[in-house]
C-alpha cells in the first residue's frame, strides 16, 4: 500500500542510505498501525506505476477515526504532496504540514549533528 498524499523519508529501498528521519519514520507509522486493524478509502487511482494500492489509512482511536497518512505528517514524519488525480485531501495534508514546519516537528526540527 502506498499512502496517498505522503512522501517519507526512505528507510528500506534497496541499494540506497536510509535518509534523514526514514528510521523514525517507519518506527513512527509501525507504532500507529502495527497490529491493528486498518481501513483503505480509495481515492480516484487504484494502484500506482510499481502496482502498488493507493490509499487513505484509516485507525479507529476510541470512537473517532484517525487518518494515518494526515497524523504522519502532522507530528513531521512525512510531507504533504499531490499527485493528480489523487487529491481529495490535500488541502488537510497541506495544513498539517504548515502545523509541523512552524512547531519544528520532525523534519522541521534542528537537523542531527553528524558525529
Amino acid at each position: 500500500v502506498r499512502y496517498i498524499g505522503i512522501d517519507a523519508p526512505e528507510s528500506v529501498r534497496p541499494d540506497t542510505p536510509v535518509e534523514f528521519m526514514g528510521s523514525d519514520a517507519a518506527v513512527a507509522n509501525g507504532a500507529l498501525v502495527e497490529g491493528r486493524e486498518v481501513v483503505l478509502e480509495l481515492d480516484v487511482s487504484e494502484a500506482d506505476r510499481f502496482g502498488r494500492l493507493l490509499r487513505y489509512v484509516w485507525l479507529r482511536d476510541g470512537d473517532a477515526w484517525r487518518l494515518v497518512n494526515l497524523e504522519l505528517v502532522r507530528q513531521g514524519y512525512a510531507q504533504a504532496v499531490s499527485f493528480p488525480p489523487d487529491v481529495r485531501r490535500q488541502d488537510e495534508l497541506r495544513a498539517a504540514e504548515r502545523e509541523a514546519r512552524d512547531a519544528g516537528h520532525g523534519l522541521w526540527g534542528p537537523a542531527t549533528p553528524l558525529p
